[in-house]
């Protein structure tokens, strides 16, 4: 298998009907195609919900005590009214679910607070292709865009949540949709999520549009709320967090 990234032994291939699979072993040895089918889950009694919006990921928690998120790829803007899920194949590397799964099982490897993957399956049909992922779930307070419906963020998380893109920049992750929703707060930790059309980058301005586009998330999602909720000291605090060096390995809220 001819990754993008070099993987580890636990990483392996399979071929399925029309498509393949990659997967990691030491997190889903017994892995099979259903896993990628929600009505699987269902039957099992493991679905756990699902969270909004055209991403179609569905929370799952297995027997075995494992806790997951399937997320089916799908189109958002224009091309959604052509088609729903499918997108132009172009070759298993350039799938949607490979390049994300590889990018964020090099990113996890890295020590940098992301979900873990545990396996991706494309479908390969003609001259298109769908996609799945399937991450383990990170054990969190909620989204950041939750968290700021419930109430207001001490200066610490807000410092805390610019070390952590700080961390993911200092890499060359340039995130594809960096918006309140694809940060999420733990008790002790800052994670980002959703690696869907990311791209390793140079140093660049790239880096000032990530930020850019969390802040028109964060207005955004704090409009109607109280003043509290967001503002320019939080956002200062923000800023204060990623101009600070921040070494490999390092809590991102230390």
């Amino acid at each position: 298998m001819n990754g993008r990234f070099a993987l580890g032994p636990e990483v392996k291939r399979s071929a399925i009907t029309r498509g393949a699979m990659l997967y990691d072993t030491s997190r889903a040895g017994n892995l099979s195609a259903d896993w990628f089918e929600p009505r699987y889950w269902e039957a099992l009694g493991a679905l756990d919900g699902s969270a909004r919006g055209r991403a179609a990921a569905r929370f799952i928690n297995s027997s075995e005590g494992r806790r997951y998120v399937l997320r089916h790829y799908r189109r958002g803007g224009l091309m959604a009214h052509l088609s729903a899920d499918r997108f132009a194949w172009r070759g298993e590397e350039r799938t949607r679910p490979f390049a994300e799964w590889q990018l964020t099982y090099r990113l996890h490897r890295a020590g940098l607070p992301v979900a873990a993957p545990v396996a991706a399956r494309y479908t390969h049909t003609g001259s298109t292709y769908t996609g799945d992922i399937l991450t383990e779930r990170l054990s969190v307070v909620g989204s950041l865009a939750e968290c700021l419906r419930t109430g207001a963020l001490a200066t610490l998380t807000w410092i805390a949540i610019g070390r952590c893109i700080r961390r993911f920049h200092d890499l060359g992750v340039c995130h594809a949709d960096l918006n309140a929703h694809n940060v999420l707060l733990s008790e002790e930790s800052v994670y980002l999520i959703d690696f869907d059309r990311c791209q390793l980058r140079g140093p660049g301005l790239w880096r000032d549009g990530n930020l850019v586009r969390l802040r028109r998330s964060l207005e955004k999602v704090t409009w109607g709320l109280p003043a509290e909720r967001f503002g320019e000291s939080d956002w200062h605090a923000l800023l204060d967090g990623y101009r600070q060096s921040v070494a490999r390995g390092e809590s991102p809220s230390g």
